[in-house]
């Protein structure tokens, strides 16, 4: 499975992928596209968390719904969509809709990555909360709505983010709790478009974007502590 990976990456970095432990919080249209990615990398040891079911909204950008799965639960269809990429790999899965009450129930288990793809900002904040207390590297999803460009989606720090309406409310939330800002992020420095919906608009090339570059940011900094 993995022979075009070796001519890219060693054996020992291979090697050293698969044993990792991953948290991922939030299998949507940002998340189902890390999920992807992990899989494919041969990442095997991987935690879901998402409470959502499929919907038929959901078929314009997330990578795991289909007409066929249409009102399952987004955690069993990661699952078995990741079961049938790589057999091998331990998927664990929650279906529920993280908070402060069952947060001890999810890091029984020690992780060595926390990936947020959530668009909850009072669980993001207990993510970065939490992965400070346990000294665990986390990775956080900022605002994917309303933008258009895949290529202004980047990786950096929370307090390095402009014209983000969601990573400025999560700069508030930590502030106030004297928390951190130097968290590393993915963000686009994409304006988001005006609408006067409130329910925001997406499509399938930004959060796409944004789930690759979560995973990217794990697998750089595998390379980078060989």
């Amino acid at each position: 499975m993995f022979d075009r990976t070796l001519k890219i990456i060693d054996e020992q970095l291979l090697e050293n992928i698969k044993k990792q432990r991953i948290l991922l919080v939030g299998v949507g249209g940002v998340g189902g596209f890390a999920l992807e990615s992990l899989v494919r990398l041969g990442f095997l040891n991987i935690t879901l968390v998402d409470a959502d079911a499929i919907e038929e909204s959901n078929l314009n950008r997330q990578i795991i719904s289909t007409q066929e799965n249409l009102g399952k639960k987004k955690v069993e269809v990661a699952k078995e969509r990741a079961l049938n990429i790589n057999p091998n790999a331990n998927i664990i899965t929650y279906n529920l809709f993280l908070q402060e009450e069952n947060m001890n129930a999810i890091f029984q288990e020690k992780y060595d990555y926390i990936i947020d793809a959530c668009d909850t900002i009072t669980t993001k904040y207990l993510l970065i909360r939490k992965a400070l207390e346990t000294n665990t590297r986390i990775i956080s999803c900022m605002g994917t709505g309303n933008r258009l460009d895949p290529s202004k989606v980047t990786i950096t720090r929370l307090d390095k983010t402009n014209n983000d309406p969601l990573a400025s409310a999560m700069r508030t939330i930590l502030r106030k709790n004297n928390v951190s800002l130097k968290v590393p992020v993915v963000w686009s420095s994409e304006i988001p478009k005006k609408s006067k919906e409130k329910a925001v608009g997406s499509i399938v090339l930004v959060p796409a974007a944004a789930g690759l570059q979560l995973v990217y940011f794990i697998l750089n900094d595998l390379i980078n502590r060989v």
